[in-house]
């Protein structure tokens, strides 16, 4: 078997986490809508989910807002940095992201809040996930996608290029939707859905930007980063680069997040099932109302229809 490729550097963002709990608060913004989102979609879920796990908790914002669902019973926050996990509310365990100390088939829900981007080995985190559910356990997470941080990336590089000749990676290399979702059916998921979420922001100027993303632990724990501090140079153009590039008109900065957002369950003999192809017991021109018609063959034109030539 090949060795996973060491994209992170999880003792840092273990420590910069930690460093970060004590104002997580301030700074969640994110986590709150997945929060949001997460219970209203469970809310419409007609099961019960006994025993679960927040993989990734940050400060237990997610799982304060699950546990209000009358559907939802233990919730066990995992998290890797043990000044976060403090912050969290009910069972705890301090662990790393990518590996699940449960054991199979012993929970009934797993919820993840921005964490698993952060993951060296994506697809093998997602088969520990399946593996820790029950047949019909469900898997709900939230990651940042591509989209996210475009302006950023694009005033950093342009930046680096100009100061030092060259760009430092600086920002996760994160998934789109398309391969997140063919990850879940990799993974073994039944009814595997993904779906993405926009989300723009804006900030007084892009330090404000920089400073929030420091704020909430983020900031860059890449293991093929340059190991030489930040100039103050080399920020201030980066800053000047994102005004004149992605300035709005009132002065104010632009900032863009995708919220990629996974759906899946353990497969199980009661849940749905695809028809066979063939199957169907009614024409799709009938339920449509409309007359069939071979391939090819011209669909008459209405002398109503203001489209059509005189």
């Amino acid at each position: 078997m090949s060795e996973i490729a060491k994209i992170f550097d999880s003792a840092l963002l273990t420590a910069r986490r930690n460093r970060a709990a004590a104002d997580a608060a301030r700074h969640d913004f994110l986590i709150e809508r997945v929060a949001d989102d997460f219970a209203e979609r469970l809310s419409l879920v007609k099961r019960e989910f006994a025993n679960g796990l927040n993989l990734g908790a940050y400060h237990g914002l997610l799982s304060r807002r699950l546990r209000q669902l009358a559907n939802v019973g233990q919730l066990i926050d995992l998290e890797p940095a043990a000044e976060m996990l403090s912050a969290c509310d009910g069972p705890q365990l301090c662990a790393a992201l990518d590996t699940l100390p449960v054991r199979a088939e012993s929970l009934d829900l797993v919820v993840s809040g921005l964490a698993l981007q952060l993951v060296d080995d994506l697809p093998g985190a997602l088969v520990q996930i399946r593996r820790a559910l029950k047949p019909d356990g469900l898997m709900l997470a939230a990651l940042l996608g591509g989209d996210t941080l475009t302006e950023l990336r694009d005033a950093w590089l342009i930046a680096e290029e100009e100061i030092t000749g060259g760009a430092s990676p600086r920002v996760t290399p994160f998934a789109d939707v398309r391969q997140l979702g063919a990850l879940l059916q990799r993974a073994g998921f039944a009814l595997p859905v993904a779906d993405t979420d926009v989300v723009r922001v804006t900030y007084a100027t892009p330090l404000d930007l920089m400073r929030e993303v420091k704020a909430f632990g983020a900031s860059n724990m890449l293991a093929a980063r340059r190991r030489v501090p930040v100039t103050k140079r080399l920020m201030l153009r980066a800053a000047e680069v994102y005004l004149e590039r992605h300035a709005l008109p009132d002065g104010r900065i632009p900032a863009t997040f995708e919220i990629i957002t996974l759906t899946g369950w353990v497969p199980h003999e009661n849940q749905q099932k695809p028809l066979r192809p063939g199957s169907a017991a009614l024409r799709l021109a009938d339920a449509l109302g409309v007359k069939e018609r071979n391939a090819g063959e011209a669909a008459p034109v209405s002398s109503k229809d203001p489209a059509a030539r005189e």
